[in-house]
């Protein structure tokens, strides 16, 4: 077995927790299917994660970390505050379309903690970062579309959150590619009606969106 650093090794753990979560489900995700799914000893689980909850937790950020847009996206040359936030919102989009299963995944988490005695904190902890995600994407989408909001900052977050986290889970229950980048647009034109231009001094020289990393929105 290769030499793996500290977190090295809770990359690998995480990943082989997702991949355990999507093909037997969350609920029958235990400690010892994952380090078997990883080719470790039990060992290795308890010097990297103090408890499973922290592992769920950790599923969730990266989960979370690879469904946020590119981090060279820049709207189109000229383009109107609608057009700008859509093209990022639909490059978002392109993230959970990519990949179903883990986001079905997400949910489960959810799930999962709120009917498990001694649990229901992760799921707080979970939308808690959820939250500061979408805070700090929307900084970013403003600041790359040369855009300030109207709307403070924490209710737009949470507005924001409600619409995605409703659109996707709607989607992975019909797969309406039509209906659901119709109502991505509808989002993007109301963003676009709370936000207004910044001042050219505030305006970044060809910034593309830059999403959140590890540790920069976590709680």
């Amino acid at each position: 077995m290769p030499r793996l650093s500290a977190d090295e090794r809770r990359e690998q753990l995480a990943e082989a927790a997702i991949r355990v979560m999507i093909r037997d489900g969350v609920a029958r995700t235990t400690t010892r299917a994952v380090v078997t799914e990883a080719g470790v000893p039990l060992g290795a689980f308890h010097y990297c994660f103090r408890s499973k909850e922290e592992l769920f937790q950790t599923v969730i950020e990266r989960i979370m970390e690879r469904n946020l847009p590119p981090g060279d996206l820049a709207p189109p040359e000229g383009a109107t505050p609608f057009e700008a936030v859509r093209a990022i919102l639909r490059a978002y989009w392109e993230q959970v379309r990519a990949r179903p299963a883990e986001h079905l995944v997400t949910y489960e988490v959810t799930q999962y903690a709120l009917r498990s005695p001694g649990l229901a904190d992760l799921a707080r902890r979970q939308y808690r970062h959820y939250l500061d995600v979408n805070a700090a994407h929307l900084e970013a989408m403003g600041r790359a579309a040369g855009l300030a909001w109207t709307v403070e900052l924490p209710v737009l977050a949470r507005h924001g959150l409600g619409v995605l986290d409703g659109l996707t889970l709607t989607w992975l229950i019909d797969r309406d590619d039509a209906q659901a980048l119709a109502a991505l647009d509808e989002y993007a034109r109301y963003l676009a009606s709370v936000a207004v231009p910044l001042p050219a001094a505030g305006r970044p020289g060809g910034a593309g969106v830059s999403g959140p990393r590890r540790g920069s929105a976590s709680p």
